[in-house]
């Protein structure tokens, strides 16, 4: 079977899932075109010749984290029966991801949202809609668990989908500055508890 991309196509993606681990841990701030050539082992000239500057690759590896984030999530969610259990699925989503090599570094848009938020606005822009695209898929499953008859008709949607998000990037900070993945735990039980207050 022939490969789809072409040279240059792979090349960038090479780049972007080797350099992918490094910008989230590091933040685009902290890393510079030295670690990413040496991690690639590419000269200078050949990352020039697939992206503008750092900031183009720093873009392209955000989407890539996240991208992989919302795949792991999103699966999960379609396996999950109940509207209750699919809003659950976020909160054992992080709790598994802090615990594997899923998430190195953490979450990327809470390290995006932190590390760009004076000094890059294309990346600042990125983590912001990324965390509105996140509120509205959590405001679909409680409006569809109000219409399954499972939560509660007069539920504010907007404060409980912020509440949860809140949480749980809150939890993953504690976490990590704590590097103590059991306070994260301890977030993500009031997560569950927020989901229950909302059973019919």
């Amino acid at each position: 079977m022939n490969d789809p991309l072409t040279k240059a196509e792979r090349t960038r993606q090479f780049i972007i899932e080797t350099t992918a681990p490094i910008f989230n841990k590091k933040g685009y701030a902290g890393t510079s075109m030295a670690d990413l050539t040496e991690a690639t082992k590419l000269t200078k000239g050949s990352f020039y010749g697939n992206f503008e500057n750092k900031e183009q690759v720093a873009l392209a590896v955000f989407d890539f984290n996240l991208g992989k984030v919302s795949k792991a999530i999103q699966l999960r969610v379609q396996q999950a029966g109940t509207f209750r259990d699919k809003l659950g699925v976020y909160a054992q989503a992080y709790r598994d991801f802090v615990r594997t090599a899923h998430l190195e570094g953490g979450c990327p848009i809470l390290n995006t949202a932190i590390d760009a938020d004076d000094t890059n606005p294309l990346l600042k822009e990125k983590a912001a809609k990324a965390v509105l695209k996140w509120k509205k898929n959590v405001m679909d499953l409680i409006q569809g668990g109000i219409q399954a008859g499972e939560f509660k008709p007069d539920i504010d949607q907007h404060q409980m989908a912020l509440s949860m998000i809140a949480l749980i990037e809150g939890g993953m900070m504690i976490s990590q500055v704590t590097n103590n993945t059991g306070n994260l735990d301890k977030v993500l039980k009031t997560v569950e508890l927020l989901i229950d207050m909302m059973k019919a």
